[in-house]
Parts: C-alpha cells; sequence; structure tokens
C-alpha cells in the first residue's frame, strides 16, 4: 500500500467513524399511534421519521449510501458527490456531505418546492435544476463526470446498501417498537415507493422473521410502480404526472423488487394531499404529500378489514415535515392552479376518523 493510499484508507476510517458516530447520538424515530377509537381492534401507527435531524425517512438512506459508497472505495477526500432527487434525499446527503467535508451538487426537478431547495442549501448543498424531470437521472451522470466526482444514484443502490437483515433499519425499529403493543406482529405495512429501498428492506425483514405481515404499496396514480407489479411487462409511463414529491416514478428503478410487495393502493393526488391535511389537523403539525398517499392506503385497509370482521395493527409511515410544502400542498392557490379539488378527499378521511368507515370518492 502506497502512502497516498494509506492516507485515503486513514480518510475513509474517519469518514465511517464520523457517520456512525452521529447515528450513536441521535435518538430513534417514534411510533406514533393513531387514535380509532371507534373501531375496536385495529391499531393505526405512523412510524415519524420526520423527527431524523434532516427531516425525512430519507435521512436512512442518505447515511446507508455514504457508508456503502465510503466502504466501496467510491468516495475519497475530494471526491465532489452528486445525487439525483426531487428534494428530501438531496437534502439528507449534503448533510453528511458536509459533515465529511465534501462538495455535494443535487440535481433536482425545477418544480421542487422551494422549501427544500433552500434546505439543501442550507446544509451546505448546490442545486443544479433540470426543467424535464426525465431527464434528471442523465444530468446527475453527466455531472458527476464533469466535476470528476461519484453520482451517488439512490435508484440503482437503496436496497443493496441498507442492510435488511437489521442493524436498527426502519423494520426492525417498527417490529421492536411494537413488541409490547396489543398486535406486535402488524396486519399490513405500508409504505410509497420512490427508489423502492424502503419497501425492499421492509418485504425482506418480514420474510427473514417468518412474520405473516403483508407489505402494501401506496402508489401515485401517475407512477409506474403499481402498473408493473399487476404487469411485469410494464416498465415505462410516458410521464409521470404526479405532483407527490418523493415517490412514484414514470420508470421503473433497479431498487424497486415487486416480488417483495404483496399488493397495491393507487392513490389520486388530490386524495394524497387532502388526507396530509386532515391528519395534520390531527397531529397539530403539518405532514408531506406521501404521508398522506400512506394515510389513505391505511384507511382502505382497515376499511377492507372491518367489512372482514379482521382485528390487527396497521404501521406507515410520516415520511417529511409538511413545513416543506408550505408554497404547495397547504397553498389553496397552488392546489387550484394544479386542478385539484380536495373536498372529497378530505370529506372522506374525516368520516373514517368520525368512525363511518372509509368509502373513497
Amino acid at each position: 500500500m502506497t502512502q497516498s493510499e494509506r492516507a485515503r484508507r486513514a480518510w475513509t476510517d474517519q469518514a465511517v467513524r464520523r457517520i456512525e458516530a452521529d447515528f450513536n447520538r441521535s435518538a430513534d424515530t417514534h411510533l406514533i399511534p393513531i387514535e380509532l377509537p371507534y373501531y375496536a381492534g385495529i391499531e393505526l401507527y405512523l412510524k415519524d421519521e420526520s423527527s431524523h435531524p434532516t427531516g425525512s425517512l430519507k435521512h436512512r438512506l442518505a447515511r446507508s449510501l455514504f457508508l456503502y459508497a465510503l466502504c466501496n472505495g467510491w468516495i475519497g477526500p475530494d471526491t465532489a458527490v452528486v445525487e439525483a432527487s426531487s428534494g428530501s434525499t438531496a437534502v439528507s446527503e449534503a448533510y453528511f456531505a458536509r459533515m465529511l467535508g465534501l462538495r455535494f451538487i443535487a440535481v433536482v426537478p425545477r418544480a421542487t418546492a422551494a422549501e427544500k431547495i433552500a434546505a439543501i442549501e442550507f446544509q451546505g448543498g448546490e442545486c443544479h435544476f433540470v426543467d424535464d424531470s426525465s431527464r434528471v437521472h442523465a444530468q446527475a451522470v453527466q455531472l458527476a463526470r464533469e466535476v470528476r466526482g461519484h453520482y451517488m444514484d439512490q435508484f440503482t443502490y437503496a436496497e443493496r446498501a441498507t442492510d435488511w437483515r437489521g442493524n436498527n433499519n426502519i423494520a426492525e425499529s417498527i417490529f421492536a417498537q411494537l413488541s409490547r403493543e396489543r398486535h406486535p406482529v402488524p396486519r399490513w405495512i405500508v409504505c410509497g415507493a420512490g427508489t423502492g429501498g424502503t419497501s425492499a428492506t421492509l418485504g425482506r425483514f418480514v420474510r427473514y422473521n417468518h412474520f405473516a405481515t403483508e407489505v402494501c404499496l401506496s402508489d401515485p396514480e401517475g407512477s409506474v410502480f403499481h402498473r408493473h407489479f399487476a404487469d411485469r411487462s410494464v416498465t415505462t409511463v410516458e410521464r409521470c404526472s404526479s405532483c407527490i414529491e418523493g415517490i412514484g416514478r414514470p420508470q421503473v428503478e433497479p431498487s424497486f423488487i415487486p416480488d417483495l410487495i404483496d399488493r397495491t393502493v393507487v392513490v389520486r393526488d388530490a386524495d394524497s394531499i387532502a388526507a396530509a391535511r386532515v391528519l395534520s389537523e390531527r397531529l397539530g403539525r403539518r405532514c408531506g404529500g406521501s404521508t398522506g398517499t400512506n394515510l389513505w392506503a391505511c384507511a382502505r385497509l382497515i376499511g377492507e378489514m372491518l367489512d372482514q370482521g379482521l382485528s390487527g395493527s396497521v404501521v406507515s409511515i410520516l415520511c417529511d415535515q409538511g413545513e416543506r410544502y408550505a408554497s404547495t400542498y397547504f397553498n389553496d392557490p397552488w392546489v387550484s392552479a394544479k386542478g385539484l379539488d380536495l373536498a372529497p378527499g378530505m370529506h372522506a378521511m374525516r368520516e373514517f376518523f368520525a368512525g363511518r368507515g372509509f368509502r373513497a370518492p
């Protein structure tokens, strides 16, 4: 080993130690019970990933991606890190890049919420905007080549960078926190897919531990994932028209593994935002659109459980902080400009929480 190689190895060792030390200083995220007083025998929980230091579920992914890249020798002390992201992953990766003293560039769609752009820049990241969201990946590859950096490529490496057997991944954390609840093994776990890494981790973990839990994918209406689940020959849509950031894609990504999902629930954008608003009212704080997508799917599953006389728990994810969407999902003029009618979905969710079951509009 040459002197320069030893120096790089020493830097990598220190980088991994710093990320692990940061993890040790962080408490686990809460599993929040959502009160359903009218539905005896059914419990609903949300894993609150918004409490991570960078405010979203993507904090876990960013940590795993950095450790994976470091231990593979892809990142060194002078490496610029590039990522294609709709926002939250970039915020979290910028956090870890700054921790290691690395330059970070996020390639993001120009329509990304302004609050997310501000959060990326707050963490020391730079933003490279792309008008056509379908070109984000290609632009990130090109940019990484131009700056002689490393393209993190969350859509390829999300499912393999995470230690799905345990190591306090989100699945292990959920089951540990449920261990003293009335239904410690949930009937359903619901999640969306952007990369597919979370659904892969959940699906693998329940199989590895012989749990009877099923995994439901909550997917925006314009996304390809639910279409691919139904018909494996469908791998793209002409355009993913969804405005729900962080989930739904126009093409099937390498980290999305449909065989680890048991069913899908397709959710309209208006219903996702409506559910996010109603949940925000109940929690007393805002949550994002992808959380609304998850809640809508949970309500549908609970409605089916009620119809079938079943009991049990349903768990999903509170993905990120709603303050990031003050100018979009919680802005009535923005919603109107998108042609979205939230009233039917909000009525359906309020009826659900009032104990009158779930009836989608």
